[in-house]
């Protein structure tokens, strides 16, 4: 596993990469870094993987726009300066929202396109007011509270009843988290538009992977967007929350590999 850095804006972006071939690019969500797929960095021998760290988050400090829009720009440019080409990407939750952003902006430089417990649909006034409240907490008792709240809804009853050190390890990775950055995600969130054109106008493939106990991106939410593409493929995560890569790790290994396989044919 390679770990370096490419500079934008005068501020780095931290990023690993394995592999060569076909660039396979894996985001992360809200409130996590790219560990959050360790899991997975060793399945796909026939790409490149690219992890990043987004701004904000793990080793990569805040940029100048952290809107949805500009952090695909920032992937998009971590792509060029890497000589990676066009790129397969998938996004767990928040990164699903960006990549989503990418896809509309950049949709030349995409060979597919994931959404791991994620959504085209815009923020709902009641989600708005949700994350509000989420802002005002974290204003008043700080980043770490508001994740020791959060973080374990984010996982399914059997995951936390069976295997509650993954929410302590999800917590270890982001108990130095700043409230700025979450502050600016949710604020990006609240803003970015319905993309459900982007899925009904790709000419790539789409894969949706969805969990059927997920409370972030509900599984009825996610199957209303599951016919918008001409090619989807759709995995339905019968033990997983919000968080498949780790609930259901080996069923969400053999998943992105397909996925990655069926995209390297079609090019």
């Amino acid at each position: 596993m390679h770990e370096s850095t490419v500079e934008l804006n005068g501020r780095p972006v931290f990023y690993r990469s394995v592999g060569e071939g076909p660039a396979l690019v894996l985001l992360h969500g809200f409130a996590e870094d790219g560990r959050v797929w360790r899991e997975q960095y060793d399945r796909f021998p026939a790409h490149r993987l690219i992890i990043p760290d987004l701004p904000g988050s793990g080793r990569s400090p805040a940029q100048p726009d952290m809107t949805m829009e500009g952090l695909a720009a920032t992937v998009h440019t971590l792509c060029q300066a890497l000589g990676a080409g066009p790129s397969l990407l998938i996004g767990h939750s928040m990164g699903g929202y960006i990549a989503l952003a990418f896809a509309e902006r950049y949709a030349k430089d995409l060979t597919g396109l994931g959404l791991f417990h994620s959504s085209a649909f815009a923020d709902t006034e009641e989600k708005k007011a949700t994350r509000r409240k989420g802002i005002a907490f974290m204003e008043e008792n700080g980043a770490f509270e508001f994740l020791k709240t959060s973080t374990p809804n984010l996982y399914s009853d059997e995951t936390k009843k069976d295997r509650p050190e993954l929410v302590q390890e999800q917590l270890e990775t982001v108990k130095d988290m700043g409230k700025e950055a979450l502050v600016a995600y949710y604020e990006a969130m609240m803003q970015r538009p319905d993309r459900t054109a982007v899925l009904r106008t790709t000419t790539v493939p789409v894969l949706f992977i969805l969990g059927r106990s997920d409370t972030a991106v509900p599984l009825a939410d996610g199957l209303k967007q599951c016919h918008l593409p001409a090619t989807s493929i759709v995995h339905v995560f019968e033990k997983s929350g919000h968080m498949g890569m780790q609930e259901e790790k080996e069923r969400a290994g053999d998943a992105l590999e397909a996925f990655a396989k069926i995209c390297l044919s079609d090019r």
